[in-house]
């Protein structure tokens, strides 16, 4: 299956780009970059700048990785920026990134993740399988968004959120049961809440899994959990 790339599309550099891809207008691609499969990028989309970085704004970025995955949507006028410190900025598979998002240099987002209109990352940050950023929050630096949670429109994010929480400012955390019911672990719902309101640590193997890799992560960061 071919690529649909509009005439106006700008593409410099080391750039590889899979097939059944559509690029709409005025977009602005530079490498070292890869693009897998299916996936849908709105007009005005910037992929492959530089990550704004005060410690170096003008570092060589050149050799700078980004990779994006399959079956993701970009929509218009987000920017996904190159990486200053890890390896790459990775965005997985099935992400759904809506209009006028910033992701900042050294990002990881996994796969089936949603992040809604004018949401603004810091650098370094990971978000994790499932998660959902909601309208115009913003996340600190170095944060970690748990698997299946959500964090609510307006929302200042400046510690980790752990797996499967509903994040709300000046609120309790809470189970995100929309995702507990969407993603499959209706099941284990009882484990998850355990986890979350008691510190119970979980023992179905998917959860413990989760549960792992969140914790990781998160001590890696250096930030507090909510």
């Amino acid at each position: 299956m071919s690529n649909v790339i509009h005439p106006t599309v700008i593409i410099e550099g080391d750039v590889s780009i899979g097939s059944g891809n559509e690029i709409g207008p005025y977009s602005v691609i530079y490498g070292p970059l890869t693009i897998g499969d299916g996936n849908w990028l709105g007009p005005h989309v910037t992929i492959g700048t530089p990550g704004q970085d005060t410690r170096n704004p003008r570092y060589d970025s050149s050799r700078s990785r980004i990779e994006i995955g399959n079956d993701n949507i970009i929509r218009e006028y987000t920017a996904i920026q190159k990486p200053c410190y890890r390896d790459v900025t990775r965005i997985g598979n099935h992400v759904f990134i809506m209009q006028s998002v910033h992701v900042p240099h050294d990002a990881i987002i996994h796969d089936n993740v949603v992040i809604t209109p004018m949401v603004v990352m810091g650098g370094i940050v990971s978000i994790l399988q499932g998660a959902t950023l909601a309208v115009g929050c913003s996340v600190h630096q170095y944060s970690v968004v748990g698997h299946y949670s959500i964090v609510a429109m307006g929302s200042a994010l400046s510690r980790n959120v752990r797996p499967f929480v509903k994040y709300v400012p000046r609120k309790a955390v809470s189970v995100n049961d929309y995702a507990v019911k969407k993603y499959g672990f209706a099941d284990v719902h009882d484990q998850i809440t355990a986890y979350l309101m008691e510190g119970v640590r979980p023992t179905d193997s998917r959860l413990v899994k989760i549960v792992d890799e969140f914790e990781v992560l998160s001590k890696a960061s250096g930030r507090d959990v909510y």
